[in-house]
């Protein structure tokens, strides 16, 4: 059986983004989106409980008892987020191999107009998709932008803590959830007595976080947040959704007047190999403000198409763009656009 470290090295090496650990298969690994073996050896359940002590250490005797452990930590000189789960009382093992330093944000590929948030003074940034898309990494890089150009004073709120900040202009403080803080929600609510002036919340999934995250928001702060959704109207509606229905009227008229922008992520398969980031963003304009109070969000897709002006674009003008620059398939543009016949339209 090879080491935990000789695992998380040669799948570095091939530029894995995840590693899986199964009993009764082979190391699997993920590249470029796709799962292949890294080596012939079958795993056992012997091998299996090895590199769960190793990886949960002092969390070992909890994951037998709740079946499930999460971590972070760095492994042969990669950051590694961990989660280690029971199935039929034997452990499995999943890493997320984190990139070694954090990425400049102006090389992800983000739109331009995203690349001026991290200079807004308060309200709420939305990075949002599904797992796997890179929404760590940006909030990461956006973060660190602020920490290398403004003086201020950065909370952030993780579960598990992901990348590492190393403080220059910006005094940091990272918690990560269930061993700094019990909840995200009451680490938030923590976080408006620290004198932040900018918040991050690994993940906005409850009725009390998004309430108090708005409520941040509205006092002056800037807050950063993810949602595992696909585009911005998804994205409100899902915030709002978590409210009972009298109080939604309130939530959207709240939401409207905080929310600055959504980013929304996928990474496609370029042609070369590797992936590529294709965003969607929407800039709130007064005229999008007015469609999130009015509780109209099947119209927003609409009003981001007309808002290149103020930089935003939509997930299928992304795509259609990395299409004419020969970046992605045709096949891959369309298996990963809305609206399959206009992005027809438009490459050729």
């Amino acid at each position: 059986m090879k080491s935990i470290e000789q695992v998380v090295a040669e799948a570095k090496s091939l530029r894995s983004s995840d590693i899986h650990l199964i009993n009764n298969l082979p190391v699997k690994v993920r590249v470029d989106g796709q799962l292949e073996n890294l080596s012939t050896e079958v795993l056992n359940e012997e091998d299996l409980f090895a590199y769960a002590k190793d990886l949960c250490g002092d969390g070992f005797d909890n994951l037998m008892k709740i079946g499930e452990f999460d971590g972070s930590r760095t492994i042969s000189e990669a950051r590694c987020r961990i989660h280690v789960f029971l199935g039929q009382g034997v452990p499995s093992i999943s890493l997320r191999i984190l990139s070694d330093k954090i990425p400049d944000m102006m090389n992800l590929g983000l739109p331009e107009g995203a690349l001026r948030l991290p200079d807004l003074k308060n309200g709420i940034v939305l990075v949002t998709g599904e797992t796997g898309s890179g929404k760590s990494t940006t909030l990461a890089a956006m973060l660190d932008y602020i920490n290398h150009n403004r003086k201020a004073h950065i909370v952030t709120l993780e579960d598990p803590i992901e990348y590492l900040y190393t403080p220059d202009q910006c005094a940091i403080n990272q918690r990560e959830v269930g061993k700094d803080t019990k909840t995200f929600a009451s680490g938030l609510r923590a976080s408006l007595r620290e004198d932040p002036d900018i918040i991050l919340i690994g993940e906005m999934r409850d009725k009390e976080t998004i309430e108090t995250a708005i409520t941040a928001a509205e006092t002056g702060h800037l807050v950063f947040g993810t949602l595992h959704t696909k585009s911005a109207a998804e994205s409100i509606d899902r915030m709002v959704q978590v409210f009972p229905a009298d109080e939604q009227t309130q939530i959207r008229l709240q939401l409207s007047m905080v929310l600055q922008a959504v980013i929304s992520q996928q990474l496609l398969k370029k042609k070369v190999g590797g992936r590529i980031l294709a965003a969607e963003l929407m800039v709130v304009t007064p005229s999008i403000r007015n469609l999130i109070r009015d509780g109209k969000t099947p119209q927003i897709q609409s009003a981001i198409v007309t808002s290149a002006a103020v930089g935003g674009q939509t997930m299928d003008q992304a795509i259609i763009g990395l299409f004419k620059k020969n970046a992605i398939s045709k096949q891959v543009a369309l298996d990963a656009c809305d609206d399959e016949e206009q992005v027809l339209r438009n490459i050729y």
